[in-house]
């Protein structure tokens, strides 16, 4: 049945070919170096949340100093890069655990947002036990500085023509080269773009900058969480599986990345739930300074 939906939509044309959108993966070749734009997409993405959490941190009740969130961001790049290409491996490539060499080449791609969160969570821990901070409030305010980050990272996903979507026959449909069939599909990237990067920066910036969500410690944690897990829920069901896990679809009518986001949209609700008896009035930034 899938191969006479596929020959049928293939004659219905003509598509919108990704080759003729003349993108390439590498930004700048200087011939011994190259800067591939998955590499910018992450440093613009800490580098703008950076930003962004200083402009937070300047409304009264933050749960920390300049001086704390400069060294987050350290903590934070360490979860990211170790926490992302960990959990990729081990949610999406655990073969790989056989080839150690293999963990470590990450310019080869392979990175799981859902590995991030916890690497990043864990490092936030860290810093909040260190330096004597509450991590719960602390996560607050970086939880409003994700979608930076996935906004980027999403489209260096087009950009590189990778983690397509399925064959469709929509108007906006694009047939990637690297899939190896001439088949027209969602860019389910630019999907993932505006509901996990805009949307969601505007859901919670609006909590943030237009109610009192901060001084309930959880709350704006458990609405990324709820936010990002449900969006992404929803856009994997336009999102072709990876290849080594297409049994999973094939056997259950979800994907691994379906399965990763339900204990985080079970812990948005839990977040937000609970957030209401975490009420803090407001207070001097409390922990150590950082030298």
């Amino acid at each position: 049945m899938t191969e006479i939906l596929a020959a049928a939509i293939a004659q219905t044309g003509p598509w919108l070919h990704f080759e003729s959108l003349g993108l390439d993966p590498v930004a700048l070749d200087l011939g011994f170096f190259q800067l591939k734009w998955y590499s910018l997409a992450y440093i613009a993405g800490i580098i703008i949340g950076w930003w962004y959490l200083l402009k937070l941190l300047e409304r009264p009740g933050a749960p920390m100093s300049r001086q704390h969130a400069d060294d987050l961001v350290f903590y934070a790049t360490l979860g990211i890069i170790l926490g992302g290409r960990l959990g990729y491996i081990l949610f999406y490539r655990p073969d790989l655990f056989g080839s150690p060499l293999q963990i470590f080449r990450l310019w080869d791609g392979g990175m799981s947002f859902h590995g991030g969160v916890i690497g990043v969570t864990l490092g936030i821990i860290a810093l909040a036990r260190k330096h004597g901070l509450n991590w719960l409030r602390v996560h607050d305010y970086v939880a409003c500085c994700v979608p930076f980050g996935l906004l980027f990272g999403r489209l260096a996903n087009f950009i590189n023509g990778e983690l397509w979507g399925r064959v469709t026959d929509v108007p906006w449909a694009i047939v990637f080269p690297r899939t190896g069939l001439d088949l027209p599909r969602h860019p389910s990237q630019l999907y993932e773009a505006a509901l996990e990067g805009l949307v969601l920066l505007a859901v919670l910036a609006w909590f943030f900058w237009r109610t009192q969500a901060r001084y309930y410690p959880g709350r704006l944690v458990g609405i990324f969480l709820l936010g990002y897990g449900s969006a992404r829920f929803f856009v994997e069901f336009f999102r072709e599986a990876d290849e080594q896990l297409m049994w999973l679809q094939d056997a259950t009518g979800l994907n691994m990345g379906q399965y990763l986001c339900l204990p985080m949209i079970f812990g948005g609700v839990y977040l937000i739930a609970r957030s209401k008896a975490r009420r803090q009035r407001v207070e001097p930034i409390v922990g150590e300074s950082v030298a």
